[in-house]
């Protein structure tokens, strides 16, 4: 661990003129940093990324604290630092919760790690991150309200109105995955439970394991034995394996749904798709073709679209909670 007198040398001699911003997307396997700075704020000046001491609470406060002290010393200046999170914080307690990191849970992290820096943090979910970055100078740089789903190991969604993240007075706000599916029905099969408690969630229908394992229940054993990536379904559905085109079809359905829900109540002008299966192609065309019926309009305006910066997002997001200029 750094000593305490050379992390204060580090910062005395830093560039009074350049403030950076670090943002860090703390994750389940890897820890990564990014520092942005430049004329306009936005370019990308380092990266750097270390392995995530899981189970460790404490390891993780000093992996980020060391991943801070070591992008200050070598850009020779200062940052405020920003950290996007698998959870977010409670705003009854001031600690983590709802994290599939679960060493973080009912944990202080800002407080923390507010002490281990000496300054000023800010931590919001990993989905609004992502939101924050797509919507500022990503696919929907212009836009306005923007909302940011994450279509991965789990799903998330991020709300951007204005240029800010919208958190909600519950700290909720974008959390779409934990609402049941809109127009459940038998046609869908028997209930599915969320690792949250509830039934139905639609997590359970459009995550990347449900998508997998949606294909696995119907091919069996033609799908060899071997449990396929979301992706090479998608590839086989593209070249005209029927399994795969019937799983992906009714995919598609769901996810033209639950985006239908979205659009009557926040009616986003774009919105951006991250996480594996936004890598899917054929949802761009289809979804907005199938999404029609839920939505309480005669014209639908709304586009759907690719994170142009994919998995680097959710880390320029993070940098981005705070303003350029702005210091802790």
């Amino acid at each position: 661990m750094p000593q305490a007198g050379t992390k204060r040398r580090s910062r005395r001699h830093a560039d009074p003129k350049q403030v950076l911003r670090l943002g860090i997307d703390l994750g389940g396997t890897k820890i990564e940093i990014v520092a942005m700075g430049g004329e306009g704020g936005g370019r990308e000046l380092l990266r750097r990324r270390v392995a995530t001491p899981r189970e460790d609470y404490d390891g993780t406060i000093e992996a980020i604290g060391g991943l801070v002290d070591a992008a200050e010393h070598e850009l020779g200046a200062i940052g405020t630092v920003g950290i996007g999170i698998p959870g977010s914080i409670s705003p009854l307690s001031g600690l983590i919760r709802n994290g599939n990191s679960t060493w973080l849970n009912d944990e202080p992290l800002k407080q923390d790690l507010e002490a281990r820096l000496g300054r000023k943090v800010r931590i919001a979910n990993d989905a609004n991150c992502f939101a924050l970055s797509e919507a500022v100078d990503g696919a929907a740089a212009g836009a306005d309200p923007v909302f940011g789903v994450i279509l991965g190991t789990g799903v998330g969604g991020g709300v951007v109105v204005g240029g800010h993240v919208v958190n909600g007075v519950n700290a909720v706000a974008g959390e779409w995955g934990h609402v049941p599916l809109p127009g459940r029905s038998a046609a869908d099969g028997p209930p599915r439970y969320c690792w949250c408690g509830r039934a139905d969630c639609i997590e359970t229908f459009l995550s990347g394991p449900a998508f997998e394992r949606d294909y696995a229940a119907i091919a069996g054993a033609a799908a060899g034995g071997a449990a396929l990536s979301g992706g090479e379904i998608a590839r086989r559905a593209a070249e005209g394996e029927a399994t795969a085109r019937d799983v992906l079809a009714r995919y598609e359905e769901r996810l033209a749904r639950a985006l239908g829900m979205i659009v009557n109540i926040l009616d986003p002008e774009v919105i951006v798709l991250g996480g594996g299966l936004s890598n899917v192609a054929a949802l761009y065309a289809d979804v907005p073709r199938l999404w029609g019926p839920p939505i309480f309009s005669d014209r639908i305006a709304t586009r759907l679209v690719p994170a142009k910066h994919g998995d680097s997002s959710g880390v320029r997001g993070a940098a981005r909670l705070w303003a350029e200029g702005e210091t802790a």
